[in-house]
C-alpha cells in the first residue's frame, strides 16, 4: 500500500510517499480500500510538532477516509466487500488501504459521493458534538462561527439551518459572498473588522447563544465576551497558535498565555458555558458517539447536509495541500485521493 508519512518535524516538504505491505483485517475489522482521504488542521499542527497525541515521527496521520470494503474480518455481518462507506481512522488514514473496527465504519448514502463522503467525519461530528449533544442549540438562537470558511464552519452553518438557528460567521473578506450564499447571515472580516464589536451590533448588544472558536489566545477571551446570558462557549483547536511553516515556541507561547481561564463564580453570576471539544480523544467513547454519527448519515442522505470540498490534491501532491490549508486558502474541506481511486 502507498502511504503519505511524516519523516522529520517541520515544513510541509517533511511529506514523502512510502509503500508498505497491506494490512489484514482482523476480528471485528474492515480493510477499507481508500478512495479520498479527509486533511485536518490537526494533521498539519502534528507536522509542526505541535500536536501531543501524535504518533511519534516518522509517523501516518489522517483522522478520516471514505472507500470501498475489501475484505471482512470474522465476526463482522454488517458489512460486506464493496460496501462504500466513511469512517474515522485514528491516525493512518494518509494511506490506500486502512484498517479499522468495524463499529467505526457507515455506509455512505447512494445519493453521496466518495469525495463528499470523506468530508464528513472529523467535521460534522465536531460541529454536531459542539452544538447538539454539548450545546443544545434551540430554534431561534444566534451562533457566532469562526473559520467560517473552513469544514467546521461550513458543517456548523448546515447544522444551524437545520436546526432553525441563525449563523453569524468570521472569515477573510473573500470568502464572504460564498457563505452569504451558503446561508451565513452575516460575515465579519477579522483582518478589518473587530468581531466583538460587531457582533454585539448585529444582536442589538444581546450577544450570541453559541460561539464556536478554533483559535484560542485573545480571539477565546473576545468570543466570550460575546455571549448572551445562558451562552455556551466551545474551544475546539488552538490555529492562532500556528504561524510559518515550522513550529514557533513564541507564537505557541503568547497563545498559551493569552487564552483565558475561567473562575467557576464568573460563569455562575454570568449564566454562561465554557466547553472544549477534540474528537481525537473520543475514540475509546465511540459507542457513545455512534448514535449521532447514524444521525449525521441519515440527514447526509435526505440532503439536509452537503459537504463542500474545495480542493482535490493526489497523495503525491500533500505538501501542497498541507500549504494550501495553512495559507488559509481553503473553502470548505480539502482531501487527498489515494492513487487507485
Amino acid at each position: 500500500m502507498k502511504q503519505v508519512w511524516i519523516t522529520a518535524k517541520g515544513a510541509p516538504g517533511t511529506l514523502q510517499l512510502r509503500e508498505n505491505p497491506d494490512p489484514q483485517a482482523g476480528p471485528g475489522q474492515l480493510r477499507i480500500k481508500v478512495a479520498f482521504a479527509g486533511i485536518n488542521f490537526a494533521d498539519i499542527q502534528a507536522r509542526m510538532g505541535q500536536y501531543p497525541d501524535a504518533p511519534p515521527v516518522p509517523c501516518v496521520v489522517g483522522y478520516e477516509v471514505a472507500g470501498i470494503v475489501d475484505q471482512v474480518g470474522s465476526g463482522v455481518s454488517a458489512f460486506s466487500e464493496g460496501d462504500r462507506v466513511l469512517t474515522f481512522t485514528r491516525f493512518g488514514g494518509y494511506s490506500d488501504t486502512v484498517v479499522v473496527d468495524a463499529a467505526w465504519v457507515h455506509k455512505v448514502p447512494a445519493s453521496i459521493s466518495l469525495e463528499a463522503a470523506a468530508a464528513v467525519p472529523v467535521n460534522y461530528a465536531t460541529a454536531w458534538t459542539m452544538l447538539i449533544r454539548l450545546g443544545a442549540l434551540q430554534p431561534g438562537e444566534t451562533v457566532l462561527v469562526h473559520s467560517a470558511g473552513g469544514g467546521v464552519g461550513i458543517a456548523a452553518l448546515q447544522i444551524c439551518k437545520w436546526r432553525g438557528a441563525t449563523a453569524i460567521g468570521t472569515a477573510s473578506a473573500g470568502k464572504h459572498e460564498r457563505l452569504k450564499a451558503l446561508g451565513y447571515s452575516h460575515c465579519i472580516d477579522y483582518r478589518t473588522q473587530n468581531f466583538e464589536t460587531e457582533v454585539m451590533r448585529l444582536t442589538a448588544g444581546r450577544g450570541v447563544d453559541v460561539a464556536l472558536d478554533p483559535q484560542g489566545g485573545n480571539s477565546f477571551r473576545r468570543s466570550y465576551r460575546c455571549l448572551a446570558p445562558l451562552g455556551r462557549l466551545f474551544l475546539f483547536g488552538m490555529a492562532g497558535s500556528v504561524q510559518g511553516e515550522r513550529m514557533n515556541i513564541l507564537a505557541l507561547l503568547r497563545e498559551l498565555v493569552s487564552t483565558p481561564w475561567f473562575h467557576p463564580l464568573s460563569l455562575l453570576n454570568n449564566n454562561r458555558g465554557v466547553f472544549g471539544t477534540n474528537m481525537g480523544r473520543l475514540f475509546d467513547e465511540f459507542d457513545r458517539l455512534t448514535p449521532d454519527m447514524v444521525e449525521i448519515v441519515r440527514l447526509l442522505g435526505e440532503g439536509e447536509f452537503a459537504p463542500v470540498v474545495d480542493k482535490v490534491f493526489p497523495f503525491e501532491e500533500a505538501a501542497a495541500a498541507h500549504q494550501y490549508i495553512q495559507d488559509r486558502r481553503n473553502f470548505g474541506k480539502v482531501l487527498l485521493q489515494a492513487p487507485a481511486a
